[in-house]
């Protein structure tokens, strides 16, 4: 067993370390040689490595995430923002909401099961660290070609790991979506994302403060799996010809987080913490020293207290460990004992582990002897920080001048009725029931809307009805053509799936997946789509609260599409107010709102139909998005609408297909004045919905948009059983049916 003390460090400088093998730069060692005034200790170079990983310190992204705190919307819902765990925004009643999303990309690759799943215990824990009850989850999710035989090995365990874990946890699974492309086939994205609810006296923050006061670790034994965990497999690219990095994945136990969060509930309950964090990236590392660094400074830490699942580990990697099911306390003395009551009542392993001190410095000690003794800031917060190059690449302006507008279209109503088919059967538009069927979505019995809805919605108050809703979005086609613009129209379809659903966007988190920042187009991409989602929640008024960054998402020199991936949180007052996506009643009316263009670049249609990528990306007018959200919104509350479908990828027919489709019936569509079939059916113009009105409403609702300067076109009516556009071609539901489910089934059952 290795054991490097720091007065032994002292008094041998020339020691050769393995800082390169741990992930760190030759000025990056020389740096914490420079902070410590010596060499590391083998503990805290361990430490320092997990720590500057580019997962855990964010030092080629935080010169452009600092965007995110400098263009900050007015907005008064806002509670607890950037820094901490989670985000927290007010919702009205007296409760609070956490929500985040997260990556665990690496990992689900290597071990989909694992990886997927650890990825959800992860996100669950950080949502519970800030004092909330978590209530749902959702997982935005991009693999390789549907075809493609390695799709077939990581796609079914990484569902499965998320099935598994959520619903052991009892979490409903409400929203998240299925995207298929072949730049993810080395590099699938598996990002999760959790909803928690509290009362605002429960916010609980991350940081030791109080000398004397205990510091203890509880759930789960700290094992061998994860050394190194997402803090390192997250922060390379792969590479075909490297061993397996298996051992470097987490393994999930969803009992025991089960018992670790109602254990961690009511030890808030009693309001035994002075501060919390989780156990996620970079373990007992970035649990001591975010919370020795936002508290008073000072920590001492007896290491060889830890429980553990396997006798053998060293020191190192007892601090580099990421096994799951973990958190660590802040605890007044005269708590302790209750505390520790609490866990064995929820058979939680619980141990002090050591105290907050009046000094400044991390000490911690093994079998009495120091082993480490740094500033918790420079392991946590003052990380290395990088100024990329970064630069427009050579083949953006070919990439955008090879317009999809000039591609062959349909000549004839059979040829638009061949090619509708094609496109809902396509494994991105096909029905991903297969998949969402494995996920419990109604646990606890306050889901009220969920997949394939626009948004998945809960109830947090069974007797007001108060609910929130949450859409996730992302375009990878849409951000290779123009990051600015495709993170903000990932922005703006979010914000417009909430709205659909009748509940008002409050705040966002975001996940942004690309590839390695050492490549200059790469971080120009970066850089561009972080501008945009900046600039677009400035002008929405949807502060961001908090995300994630997963870079080096990428195997040699090809490098996943830019998919910055969006979830917005919005509330609604009363849940029975909501709406759906289903045209459920024979007689509605059917509106198309918002301007219709030709805009194909990045479409589904030039995808499926033609295998086609270039052009430029819809238009995005944000001020429209926001008139657009506010008529959705009204329009739920004051009963005018029955059905809401945001429009997107595949445009107005994919929307009117699944309307169709989940509720049951057929729709008979007239193209408006001024357009031409094809554009009608399959633009991709940002800022439209269709909505089914009762014919009672229809002058109420007209005469609201009209004021309001939404465009709003009659184009149908909901009838029959079969999608008819008029003059042009008849589809039976039976037959959009069979071709809408069976894809996803036949390729990987």
């Amino acid at each position: 067993m290795s054991l490097d003390t720091v007065k032994h460090a002292s008094e041998t400088p020339d020691t050769e370390q393995p800082w390169k093998e741990l992930g760190l730069k030759e000025d990056e060692y020389a740096r914490i040689r420079e902070i410590l005034g010596r060499r590391p200790t083998g503990a805290e170079l361990a430490m320092y490595s997990v720590m500057w990983s580019e997962h855990c310190s964010y030092k080629s992204s935080k010169v452009h995430l600092k965007q995110f705190g400098e263009k900050v919307p007015q907005n008064d819902a806002m509670l607890v923002g950037i820094g901490e765990n989670a985000g927290v925004v007010d919702v009205g009643q007296g409760y609070a909401v956490t929500f985040k999303v997260e990556s665990h990309n690496h990992p689900s690759y290597i071990e989909p099961y694992q990886g997927a799943a650890t990825g959800v215990g992860g996100i669950v824990r950080d949502i519970l660290a800030m004092g909330a009850r978590p209530v749902a989850v959702v997982d935005p999710l991009r693999f390789g070609a549907a075809d493609h035989p390695d799709t077939k090995r990581v796609l079914p365990g990484v569902v499965a790991g998320i099935g598994g874990y959520g619903n052991c946890l009892g979490l409903p699974n409400i929203g998240g979506e299925v995207v298929f492309d072949e730049c993810y086939q080395g590099n699938p994205l598996v990002n999760a994302g959790c909803i928690g609810v509290m009362k605002h006296e429960d916010i609980h923050l991350a940081k030791a403060s109080g000398p004397g006061n205990k510091v203890i670790l509880y759930g789960a034994r700290t094992g061998g799996d994860g050394i190194g965990g997402v803090s390192v497999l997250a922060s390379e690219t792969f590479d075909d010809t490297k061993p397996t990095k298996r051992p470097a994945v987490q393994v999930g136990d969803p009992f025991q987080e089960k018992l670790l969060i109602e254990c961690t509930l009511e030890i808030f309950k009693e309001k035994l913490v002075a501060g919390i964090q989780d156990l996620g990236g970079a373990g007992l590392s970035c649990a001591t020293s975010e919370l020795a660094s936002a508290g008073s400074g000072g920590m001492h830490v007896d290491l060889d207290k830890v429980h553990l699942r396997d006798a053998t580990l060293s020191p190192e990697e007892i601090l580099m460990s990421e096994s799951q099911e973990r958190m660590c306390a802040i605890v007044e003395p005269q708590h302790v004992d209750r505390f520790l009551e609490i866990c064995e009542k929820w058979d939680v392993i619980a141990v002090v582990i050591g105290e907050v001190t009046d000094g400044e410095r991390l000490e911690i000690f093994w079998h009495g002897e120091q082993i480490v003794d740094v500033p918790p800031r420079t392991v946590a917060h003052e990380g290395p920080v990088y100024h990329r190059p970064f630069a427009r690449p050579e083949w953006q302006d070919a990439l955008q001048a090879d317009d999809a507008g000039k591609l062959p279209r349909p000549q004839n109503g059979e040829e638009l009725k061949d090619q509708v088919l094609k496109l809902v059967s396509s494994p991105n538009q096909a029905s991903k029931s297969w998949i969402t069927d494995q996920y419990d979505r109604f646990v606890q019995g306050n889901t009220v809307l969920a997949q394939p809805e626009d948004a998945g919605m809960v109830r947090i108050d069974e007797e007001t009805n108060l609910g929130v809703a949450m859409a996730t979005d992302g375009n990878g086609r849409y951000a290779k053509l123009d990051p600015y613009t495709g993170a903000q129209l990932a922005l703006a379809e979010a914000y417009r799936n909430v709205a659909a659903s009748g509940a008002k966007p409050l705040a966002i988190s975001d996940c942004l997946n690309f590839g390695s920042p050492e490549d200059p187009a790469v971080m120009w991409q970066f850089a561009e789509a972080t501008r945009g989602l900046a600039d677009g929640c400035l002008q929405l008024g949807t502060p961001v609260t908090g995300g994630n960054v997963s870079l080096y998402n990428q195997t040699g020199e090809v490098a996943i599409h830019p998919t910055p991936v969006v979830a917005v949180l919005g509330v609604i007052d009363d849940v029975n107010r909501r709406t759906p996506i289903a045209f459920a009643e024979e007689g509605q009316l059917l509106y198309l709102l918002g301007d219709t263009r030709e805009e194909f670049g990045g479409s589904a249609w030039s995808e499926v139909v033609h295998q086609h990528l270039g052009g430029l990306p819809p238009a995005v007018d944000l001020d429209r998005e926001k008139l657009l959200g506010e008529i959705l919104i009204s329009a739920s509350r004051d009963g005018m609408i029955d059905a809401a479908h945001d429009l997107s990828d595949g445009g107005l027919v994919q929307a009117v297909v699944e309307s169709c489709l989940r509720g049951g019936n057929g729709a008979r569509l007239v193209v408006p004045e001024g357009l031409d079939a094809f554009t009608f059916l399959f633009s991709e113009s940002a800022g439209r919905a269709v909505v089914a009105v009762p014919r009672s409403e229809e002058l109420r609702f007209t005469d609201m948009c009209g004021a309001r300067g939404l465009p709003a076109t009659r184009i149908g009516v909901v009838d029959g059983d079969a999608v008819d556009v008029q003059g042009e071609f008849t589809l039976s539901l039976a037959e959009l049916r069979t071709a809408h489910e069976a894809t996803i089934p036949a390729l990987l059952a």
